[in-house]
Formats: structure tokens, C-alpha cells, sequence
């Protein structure tokens, strides 16, 4: 992986279908998951489609904020499904 590839999911737009527009990090767990199954696309978009994938099926998107603060989004880009909060764990 090429780290300039963790901008890239902070700045790429998804370039078609159900989410065109939306920034690459702020895709649903569900529609990449969905790629996972049925195969992702070719080139760079469908590289950081399963980048993006891997990141967020392990937890992984909080590393992301310090990107996306370091490159505030486009006006109209940014459509989260819900807040973005830590995840917590209690094991009582």
C-alpha cells in the first residue's frame, strides 16, 4: 500500500452509481461489503475501494480524521450515514 493512498480515500469521489460524490472514506460499510462479495472494480478506484474496505471492516476509520482534517472536504462531498464516534468497548 502506498501511503498517498490514505489521502486519496480522504479526497477521492466516488465516480458513479448509488453514492456518486461521495468522498471514498464516507462510503457505507454495507456497500463495501458488497464489493468485497461480488468483486471489486478495476484500476485505482476499485484499489482504494478495497482499501477502504479492509480499513473500515477492522475498525480502522478513526485513523482516518487527522487526514480528513489536514484536507477539509469539498462544499457538498461529505454525506456521512452517521457521526463519526470512537468505539467504545465494555467488557462488565
Amino acid at each position: 500500500m502506498d501511503p498517498k493512498d490514505l489521502q486519496l480515500l480522504v479526497t477521492r469521489e466516488m465516480p458513479y452509481g448509488k453514492y456518486k460524490g461521495r468522498v471514498i472514506a464516507d462510503l457505507p460499510g454495507h456497500y463495501l461489503n458488497w464489493f468485497a462479495r461480488e468483486g471489486f472494480p478495476k484500476g485505482e478506484i476499485g484499489r482504494l475501494i478495497q482499501l477502504m474496505q479492509e480499513i473500515d471492516h477492522n475498525g480502522l476509520s478513526p485513523l482516518l480524521e487527522p487526514l480528513r482534517k489536514a484536507h477539509p472536504p469539498k462544499s457538498g462531498t461529505r454525506f456521512p450515514d452517521k457521526p463519526v464516534r470512537p468505539k467504545r468497548f465494555s467488557f462488565d
